[in-house]
């Protein structure tokens, strides 16, 4: 339970008590600063506090935005101020400051509450202030200002406000305009019958796989019924977004599954599109995990990207100016959403083809789309980095130097490459990075299987791994390496495998490819969440990127084709139960620790 203090004489049919209690909170009054403060004093420690003036006229939806969004540890309306646990202290000195002598006078506004924001402000506190729009949040100074407050109360829908505010402000075409309109209704459904985000994001992971289960019967109808259930599924992924905002249900785990689990859905449906094509005769485990390997592969040069610039200083570029102007243009806004193919247009484009096609079609448009995305945002992403004069942090080279991924040889290599590799020039990073890549992928595609070239090739991979890593990722286009590094070891993978031509060899590529990219959106995800990068560890454990890429590309020049897709099995088994282990643990015990909560937008376009 949580606990307001309402300071001041109660309004004679003021209906700011009820709307409190609405919202979970325990009612007290104070008279003054000194009485608020001592009720604080008497709040147990671990809950959520907040002081109301008891004038307070507005809708209960501002109060809801200003006292209730989990993720300010202290935020305001006009006439309010809410602090969590961790910054209690905070607002206990703010209310304070208003009782010593001479601290209320010093500070002309008429409200303990916003005296106390205004203390807050003062003392460095970074205070929320969510964005109303057009409800309304004030403290009347007399009757007649209460009177209009309350015809403007009543002039403005809170509910319909409210509805709105549940969709996300900036979304792709399909889901705006085939999703968004009546998924937001279902959301306040489940908000009406207690649900929680967490149990419709859960709802809408079991739906994907049964969806998945469809796909791979390989039948006309089960296909679908794929189709079907892959948009269904979607609906309520968009749903658990707009619950959470509609209810304001943003928790540290909460954001997890959600990021997890849309990656879990879209690879096993590929994988159902696999065993499905499998049943009638064609094997498509090479386009499916191709699909799997691009899609992650752009993922990351979006995360790449976004962790390089978080903070850049100076961050100008003409390329990004001229991004801005076409945004003032309303149809280049929607053109730019689809063609970079986000989660909505995919899964619309992947589920009308289940149904209408084949799986091989399916996959083949899903991998040429892709591409052509892929394409699209690196190349703006590029222009974006060779114009942009800005300066790359501490804190960005080292969210680049975690996505990296790089294991315990690069740790005992680095050591004796350091030195040659700060005489390299700027750009030798992601050029390394890049010709490393190239070669193991080449070699692995292009030579006969069980021969040693694979090996070879590897080898020089680990070495330009070292060198691309050895200094601090500062350049311009060092975000370029953890993708290069994605590609290389997926691509190995999926060309060995291939190369194999053993039956079932693909499919454990593509199970050790999710295992593996599991880890590397875990890592994303933990980054993004201010969490911090995965323990060393656990990088250690499962090997690093070029330590995988160096195994298989041993355990292929060593074994049969046969015991080759045996060993990937047991790889992929092993780096699914250490990361998985981990990353569970992690994530429940931050949300048992009431780790600040977060909210995860959905994948970047």
């Amino acid at each position: 339970m949580s606990t307001a203090i309402l300071t001041g004489q109660p309004v004679p049919g003021s209906s700011i008590e009820a709307d409190l209690r609405s919202l979970g909170f325990d009612v007290r009054h104070a008279a003054d600063a000194g009485d608020a403060e001592t009720l604080l004093a008497r709040v147990p420690g671990g809950e959520r506090v907040a002081v109301v003036d008891a004038r307070f006229v507005g809708h209960p939806h501002a109060l809801r935005l200003g006292l209730t969004d989990p993720r300010f540890p202290l935020a305001a309306v006009p006439g309010a101020v809410t602090a969590q646990p961790a910054a209690r202290p905070a607002l206990t000195r703010a209310l304070a400051r208003q009782d010593a002598p001479g601290g209320g006078t010093a500070l002309a506004v008429d409200s303990v509450a916003d005296r106390a924001v205004t203390a807050l402000h003062a003392d460095g506190a970074a205070v929320h202030h969510p964005e109303l729009g057009r409800l309304v949040a004030a403290v009347p100074a007399d009757p007649q200002a209460r009177n209009e407050a309350r015809q403007a109360v009543a002039a403005v829908d809170d509910e319909a406000v409210r509805l709105k505010s549940a969709v996300k402000a900036r979304d792709g075409f399909f889901t705006t305009f085939f999703i968004s309109p009546y998924s937001r209704y279902l959301a306040r459904w489940c908000a009406r019958r207690g649900l929680t985000p967490n149990q419709v994001t859960t709802a809408s992971l079991l739906t994907a796989l049964i969806a998945a289960g469809c796909a791979a019967t390989g039948t006309r109808g089960g296909f679908v019924a794929a189709g079907v259930l892959l948009i269904a599924s979607f609906v309520l992924d968009c749903t658990d977004g707009q619950l959470a905002r509609y209810s304001l249900q943003y928790s540290t785990l909460g954001a997890w599954l959600d990021a997890t689990f849309d990656r879990a859905k879209e690879y096993a449906y590929y994988a159902g599109l696999a065993l499905g094509a499998a049943r009638g005769g064609d094997d498509v485990w090479a386009l499916a995990l191709g699909a799997m390997v691009l899609q992650t592969c752009r993922h990351v040069v979006d995360f790449s990207f976004n962790e390089a610039n978080h903070d850049a200083t100076a961050n100008t570029s003409p390329t990004a100016a001229l991004s801005d102007r076409l945004d003032s243009v309303g149809w280049t806004v929607w053109l730019r959403r689809m063609i970079v193919l986000p989660i909505g247009e995919r899964w619309a484009m992947i589920a009308v083809l289940t149904a209408v096609t084949t799986p091989r079609i399916t996959l083949y448009v899903l991998l040429i789309g892709c591409a052509f995305a892929a394409t699209y945002t690196t190349a703006g992403r590029l222009l974006r980095s060779v114009t942009r004069r800005a300066t790359r942090t501490d804190r960005a080279a080292q969210a680049l130097a975690d996505l990296a991924d790089s294991g315990p040889l690069t740790e005992v290599l680095t050591r004796l490459l350091a030195r040659p590799a700060r005489r390299l020039p700027g750009i030798a990073a992601p050029a390394v990075a890049l010709a490393g890549g190239l070669a193991v992928v080449a070699t692995a595609a292009l030579t006969d299987f069980g021969g040693p070239w694979p090996v070879v090739g590897a080898l020089c991979y680990v070495l330009t791994s070292v060198l691309a890593v050895a200094r601090p990722l500062k350049g311009a286009l060092d975000w370029l390496v953890p993708p290069f590094f994605r590609a290389a070891e997926y691509g190995t993978v999926l060309a060995l495998a291939a190369r194999a031509d053993a039956r079932g060899a693909l499919p454990a590529a593509f199970g050790l490819v999710a295992a593996v990219a599991y880890h590397h959106y875990d890592t994303v995800y933990r980054i993004r969440g201010d969490a911090g990068a995965p323990p060393r560890s656990l990088v250690r454990a499962v090997g690093g990127q070029e330590g995988r890429t160096l195994l298989v590309a041993v355990l292929a020049a060593l074994l049969t084709a046969a015991q080759f897709k045996a060993a990937l099995t047991v790889v992929a088994v092993l780096v699914a139960v250490v990361v998985l282990a981990e990353s569970i643990r992690f994530w429940v015990t931050a949300h048992k620790d009431g780790a600040p909560a977060v909210h995860d937008e959905g994948e970047p376009a």
